[in-house]
């Protein structure tokens, strides 16, 4: 992998469940890693040691290790003989049941995925983080790719002294070590390799304590200090109720969260340490359009499931996906109300049926099934379940089922056994309706949401796709603003002065569905561009500009200052729009259009990136310089950008 830091020693371990579980067990990881500033494009020899017992005679053990090289391999510090076949370090020994062993090594690793370098080559975002789910940690560590597999990880750092090291477990130490600084980590309880983690970079960070005295530490870039509160806001109340809501008390050290650029999901839950796109770091704007509470939520609750307790297999992953899904739902029920909940579900159910219509429903048992079914349907299973079993039986069986198989691995039938332990009767229709059978049973889940929600019932009462004279009254009077935006969508023509009115919702729905603007509304519709909304306001600025080319000049002078999120959104639109606005003198357009070319280079943000492209494809205007760093982002980590990137090259080459 190409970067600008990286040697590191590292002194770690894993195993396989299914490949030799029964033959080993791998029980505790000492690492170092050293990243050195003036190592570019290499990585040095690094150590790596870890403690092991035999569990049933063997001639071999492994390690998975993807593209690395070894020396000075040594068992109990004696030569041993070893075969490095790029994939696994396999080391040959009699080894006897009940040994208890210590395995070291010399390693040289490139790794080419799982450990991401940023920002090196141009001295600007300087950054690395690691993303290990699935099987991929064993790129840049020596490990086990089997998620059943849970070991102690104890982690060294050694990094320039001006960056942040952040890893899994408490910050034991941090000294000077000959210029540079010694970072010394420790976890006390076992985990699977693929939620070890490590993130470099420029941060600071605020602690705040939770109910129970856990340690919650917050990071962010130092010049994001007033985006704090708005990103990680309700973290400590979210936290506090996860643990009285799920009752088992959260299993780890302590919980830190740590925003990266470019990261390839929202978040990722590696254990006590998430982290997270920073596309989700906000000011007090961007929090009302695009916060962080459902992904912060979503990323705790895996905590308990998917790191405390972890799916044995793919067939299983509802038990982390799934469960993540419905805390973070309750979580958020929490604090916005009942309503917000039930929407939440019934747009859930919306979409699962839609996958059943378009063909590509499964089985939640089915390893290759979509987020959606593993997600949503996991999380529809879980309120199904509660519904039917009531609250305290299934309150108890979910503590009964994390405390009887904490730090190891479960299959569903564990789960459902639990409940049916205390529910008195099988569950077995309901396993086969809500978990086995291909096509998600909508009808019982829109059953559900009538029989327990009077707001849901009013929202399906309310439909103008048959344009009703009742219609224009529901933007008048009693319905809910999630009805009043269903009616918006189906019939903007309704919209009057009196429906800017309502709240923050419905402004939206109204810049969204009104793209044209009659003339009795223009006043009223300008005021959208002072709403607390970047999406409202990029939607109301284009939508102003094209109904109303008078006033073009009044339009771009009011959002000049508007940036929006770290996508540069708002800003973007304007630069494009003043660029097509010819007598509007009152900037360079030259310079405009230089400063919407520069956010197509590799040192912005994958979505800032993709938007640029897009508005220069757009006013045919990706000249030669826009092409060499669309070529560039073929290359990119970022499977979004580099699938973009390629399209784009292919339409431009088909208009040659």
């Amino acid at each position: 992998m190409k970067n600008s830091l990286v040697a590191f020693i590292l002194l770690s371990f894993v195993i396989s469940y299914g490949q030799q579980s029964n033959i080993v067990d791998f029980q505790r990881v000492e690492a170092l890693l050293v990243f050195n500033q003036l190592a570019v494009d290499s990585t040095t020899y690094n150590a790596y040691e870890v403690d092991f017992k035999i569990l049933k005679e063997t001639d071999s053990i492994f390690l998975d290790a993807v593209n690395m090289e070894f020396k000075h391999v040594a068992l109990n510090n004696s030569a041993v003989i070893f075969k490095n076949d790029g994939e696994k370090l396999i080391v040959y020994s009699d080894f006897e049941a009940g040994e208890v062993s210590k395995l070291s090594f010399i390693f040289n690793n490139a790794p080419k995925k799982a450990m991401y370098f940023l920002g090196w080559e141009n001295e600007g975002r300087n950054q690395i983080w690691t993303q290990g789910q699935g099987k991929y940690t064993s790129n840049w560590l020596p490990s086990i790719d089997d998620v059943n597999d849970k070991i102690e990880f104890d982690l060294k750092f050694v990094a320039p002294r001006q960056y942040e090291v952040i890893s899994n477990g408490v910050l034991k130490s941090k000294t000077d070590n000959l210029g540079n600084i010694l970072w010394e980590y420790d976890m006390q309880k076992p985990m699977s390799s693929y939620l070890v983690a490590v993130a470099l970079g420029r941060y600071n960070s605020i602690t705040e304590h939770s109910e129970s005295g856990m340690p919650l530490q917050y990071f962010y870039y130092p010049e994001d200090s007033l985006k704090v509160e708005p990103t990680y806001r309700y973290s400590k109340r979210m936290f506090d109720f996860l643990e009285q809501e799920i009752g088992v008390n959260y299993p780890w050290q302590n919980y830190k969260q740590v925003p990266v650029h470019d990261f390839l999901y929202a978040g990722m839950e590696n254990t006590g340490c998430t982290i997270f796109s920073d596309a989700y770091v906000v000011d007090e704007i961007g929090y009302n359009d695009r916060n962080y509470i459902n992904v912060n939520a979503h990323e705790l609750a895996h905590q308990w499931f998917g790191n405390l307790v972890t799916a044995t297999s793919g067939e299983h992953h509802w038990l982390q996906e799934g469960f993540a899904t419905y805390y973070a739902l309750l979580a958020e029920k929490d604090i916005f109300g009942d309503n917000h909940y039930m929407f939440k579900l019934y747009e859930s159910a919306v979409e699962l049926g839609r996958q059943d219509i378009a063909g590509s429903g499964t089985s939640l048992l089915n390893p290759k099934s979509s987020s959606l079914t593993f997600y949503q349907r996991g999380a529809w299973v879980l309120h199904a379940l509660r519904s039917l079993v009531g609250d305290t039986v299934f309150k108890k069986a979910v503590k009964n089922y994390l405390i009887k198989y904490q730090f190891s691995s479960v299959k569903t039938a564990d789960f459902i056994n639990e409940v049916e332990a205390l529910y008195g009767t099988s569950l077995k229709t309901f396993v086969s309706v809500w978990i086995k059978q291909k096509e998600f049973p909508v009808d019982a889940a829109f059953g559900l949401l009538q029989n327990q929600s009077t707001f849901i019932n009013e929202y399906l009462m309310v439909d103008c796709q048959a344009k009703s004279s009742k219609c224009s009254d529901y933007l008048k009077y009693y319905v809910s603003d999630e009805a009043k935006v269903k009616v918006i969508s189906q019939m903007p023509e309704l919209v009057t002065k009196d429906t800017f009115k309502h709240g923050f919702k419905v402004r939206q729905a109204i810049s969204q569905y009104v793209t044209k603007i009659p003339k009795a509304l223009k006043e009223d519709y300008e005021t959208l561009l002072d709403d607390k909304s970047y999406v409202t306001i990029e939607n109301a600025l284009y939508n102003l500009w094209s109904s109303f080319p008078e006033d073009r000049a009044k339009y771009l002078s009011k959002t000049r200052n508007v940036i929006g999120f770290s996508d540069k959104n708002v800003r973007l639109l304007w630069i494009v729009l003043n660029l097509n606005t010819p007598f509007y003198q009152a900037d360079n357009k030259q310079g405009l259009y230089e400063e919407l070319l520069s956010y197509t280079n590799e040192r912005y943000d994958a979505n800032l990136r993709i938007k640029a492209f897009q508005y220069l494809d757009l006013m045919r205007s990706c000249d030669e310089r826009c092409q060499i760093n669309l070529d560039n982002a073929k290359t990119h980590h970022n499977w979004r950008l580099v699938k973009f990137s390629k399209e784009l090259s292919q339409k431009l080459q088909n208009k040659e």
